[in-house]
């Protein structure tokens, strides 16, 4: 029976249960380089390999090969099939693969469990290498949620999972249709939602903040969306007394997650 879908990233089947969306349970790579790479590590979890009924001859082998020695079950399907899966017409090279990412949650489920104190909210940014170096900043400093729009950010592909250096795969992604959304359902949770703003009064460094809080950080040339910036609680900016105006959005992620690790007082040992 076919699932219909919902805008939480869920899906009801007949029986009206609610399912995860396959995009918010796995990351998918595409490109054969790429998806020999995930088969090869041996610390992933392809879930799937699909490869189009058009890669034949050595370099179909040579993927199959590699799905048999990981266990990883592959599908054919239609040229045009993989090409909609990976979203990337022009580098998918006619094969892609699942690869399950554990800490991957509906923003919905996340806040209906343990809500994390600290949470990211990326709001149209849209360079894969700033959303990767995000990743990987935030998940090194225990941020516990990193929210990945599916709408007004970039996808999730390899780009992605390159500039992370492979962090992306396991970092703590919460996923919801856009940063507006994401606003108002951090809002009705409970936090303070604030904005990183590079002319604003409050300091980062020394502003009080709530138990909860969601930290929103905007697009590399619009910066925060006039539908976030209407539900803000609050903003706050990195204090520069240099003859710079702003952080790249990765550099002012990376900043504001490691004062967070300070104000924990946490350190490794």
């Amino acid at each position: 029976m076919a699932e219909r879908r919902s805008g939480n990233g869920t899906s009801c089947d007949g029986n009206g249960e609610q399912t995860v969306s396959p995009k918010d349970r796995f990351l998918t790579v595409y490109g054969r380089k790429p998806v020999l790479e995930a088969l090869a590590d041996p610390t992933l979890d392809v879930d799937k390999v699909i490869l189009a009924d058009t890669v034949r001859g050595a370099g179909a082998a040579e993927i199959q090969r590699a799905a048999d020695a990981s266990g990883v079950p592959v599908q054919r399907a239609s040229a045009h099939r993989v090409k909609v899966l990976a979203g990337n017409g022009k580098q998918d090279q006619g094969v892609l693969a699942d690869v399950v990412a554990p800490r991957m949650r509906p923003l919905s489920k996340a806040l209906s469990a343990r809500p994390p104190a600290r949470v990211l909210v990326l709001d149209g940014i849209t360079t894969p290498a700033n959303v990767g170096m995000i990743l990987r900043t935030a998940t090194a400093a225990g941020i516990g949620g990193i929210v990945v729009p599916r709408r007004g950010v970039a996808a999730l592909d390899p780009l992605v999972v390159k500039a992370s250096a492979g962090v992306a795969f396991r970092a703590p992604v919460l996923r919801c249709g856009s940063a507006a959304e994401a606003a108002g359902m951090l809002t009705e949770a409970g936090y303070g939602v604030y904005a990183l703003g590079a002319s604003t009064s409050g300091s980062l460094f020394d502003t009080p903040l709530p138990g909860r809080a969601a930290f929103v950080l905007g697009g590399e040339t619009a910066g925060v969306s006039e539908e976030v910036r209407a539900q803000v609680t609050g903003w706050l900016s990195i204090p520069m007394p240099g003859e710079v105006e702003s952080l790249n959005v990765s550099a002012a992620a990376a900043v504001l997650c490691f004062e967070m690790v300070r104000r924990s007082g946490k350190s490794a040992h």
